[in-house]
């Protein structure tokens, strides 16, 4: 990309949270109830959800702003993870309340492009949702909730493959946005299928994040949706190979143009 080019400006609009990782080590179960004894390593934390997607688009592009609740960094995702394997104990969640965004307040048209981190907790209802997808030409949306008529003016809807089957049926006209990540099995949009290389999975915990942050990424700096993918699946490949949400780096941009640019899940055994 020229550096005389005009780098255009990203939104991103959702919940967020902190995403705590506890890693534990064990040997014995508990005397008296047949549980693991947990012995804690080291903690590490990172801000989750709308705020994730944003820290791994300015790794990759400086121009990025996010609208979110001001009580986030209370609320937290907290995992007890194995230190030496893949293995999660448990996890637990803080009960706090997610305000509803004011998004007519926004200044939507400052931006070229928007993305819409939904994680389905009340910061943005349907109708909210409706109105940013109705008010600007680029909007892609990240949603936990059923695909349904609000999403009508939405550009793009990237979802997982467990968020779409829950959607069924879904018309056809709104099929057609979707970009649908299937982890091992690849990307699916418009019939075509964007396969993968397999990698050996640590933590797919904010892979979605990363994925979502690179697709808005490429697109801002190409307008191709074909290459936003498959940058998009590049970059995903990165986190799920380490433990904890880690931040993604641009890859050499000449692997996204061949036919080596997929990446897989495949679980360590």
């Amino acid at each position: 990309m020229s550096k005389s080019k005009k780098q255009k400006r990203i939104l991103i609009i959702g919940e967020s949270c902190r995403d705590v990782f506890i890693y534990c080590d064990t040997v014995r179960l508990a005397p008296d109830i047949p549980v693991p004894v947990l012995h804690i390593v080291k903690t590490t934390e990172n801000p989750g959800m709308a705020k994730n997607v944003e820290r791994n688009i300015k790794a990759l592009h400086p121009h990025c702003d996010v609208v979110t609740h001001s009580n986030w960094r209370a609320i937290t995702k907290t995992r007890f993870m194995h230190e030496k394997t893949p293995q999660a104990f448990f996890r637990v969640d803080s009960k706090h309340k997610y305000p509803r965004a004011k998004v007519k307040n926004l200044p939507l048209k400052k931006y070229d492009l928007i993305g819409i981190s939904d994680y389905n907790k009340g910061f943005l209802t349907h109708e909210d949702i409706e109105y940013i997808c109705e008010s600007h030409p680029f909007v892609f949306v990240d949603t936990k909730k059923r695909v349904g008529r609000f999403l009508d003016a939405a550009r793009y809807i990237k979802i997982n493959k467990f968020e779409y089957e829950h959607s069924l049926p879904i018309p056809r006209d709104l099929d057609r946005k979707i970009i649908c990540t299937r982890g091992g099995e690849g990307v699916q949009f418009r019939g075509k299928t964007y396969p993968v290389k397999p990698v050996e999975v640590k933590d797919v915990t904010g892979a979605g994040d990363s994925f979502f942050a690179a697709l808005l990424v490429r697109f801002a700096e190409t307008e191709d949706i074909d290459e936003a993918i498959h940058f998009a699946n590049l970059c995903a490949s990165q986190v799920v190979k380490k433990k904890g949400v880690s931040v993604i780096k641009r890859p050499k941009l000449s692997a996204t143009t061949n036919n080596n640019n997929e990446y897989a899940i495949r679980r360590r055994r």
